[in-house]
């Protein structure tokens, strides 16, 4: 059974909002990469709604779109470069017998470098706001949301909550590209 669509679960959940006084309390999360929360690019939360008429908690994870465009322009560069250096894997994809040589390792992370300013220059990725409700998931009803907005803060939480509770979320469907060169301007 999913504990996401208890009453009971659902009932603890609503105190502890009521106690902190907001709508949704933060998740700590080992898998979420640690840099997107810490510079405001990510949060992970849960908070009560409705599911097909049946009240849940939607365990959510809200993310900037430029962090989304970063993570799909790194993915695609990672490949390219692994048809270069086919023995090259990611950290987070390192197992412990792991073995490359730091020479190797050096020149498929200087591609790497390489192939993201390329594919950021050609605007290669494009990137819109969207919302993606997996139903079937481990507690509650999994939601992922991507917004066009600088961080996640508390306001933007709050607002998409009250938004998608209420039927008015209002995604934008505009392409978007990035530079991680812009990042280092700001």
């Amino acid at each position: 059974m999913n504990e996401g669509y208890n009453p009971e679960e659902i009932k603890l959940l609503r105190e502890e909002c009521q106690e902190e006084g907001t709508s949704f309390i933060h998740c700590d999360d080992e898998d979420v990469a640690a840099g997107a929360s810490d510079n405001g690019e990510l949060a992970h939360v849960q908070f009560i709604g409705n599911y097909k008429g049946q009240e849940v908690i939607y365990d959510a994870i809200i993310y900037t779109l430029r962090l989304h465009h970063s993570s799909l322009v790194y993915e695609k560069a990672v490949e390219q470069a692994q048809k270069v250096y086919p023995n090259y894997l990611p950290l987070d994809e390192r197992g412990p017998n792991y073995v490359i040589t730091p020479e190797m390792e050096e020149e498929a992370e200087e591609l790497i470098t390489e192939l993201i300013e390329s594919i950021e220059d050609d605007e290669e990725v494009k990137v819109k706001e969207h919302l993606e409700i997996e139903p079937d998931f481990e507690y509650g009803v999994g939601l992922d949301a991507c917004l066009n907005v600088e961080a996640i803060t508390y306001e933007i939480v709050t607002k998409f909550i009250e938004d998608f509770n209420n039927g008015r979320l209002k995604l934008d469907t505009t392409l978007y590209s990035f530079s991680s060169a812009e990042e280092d301007e700001d």
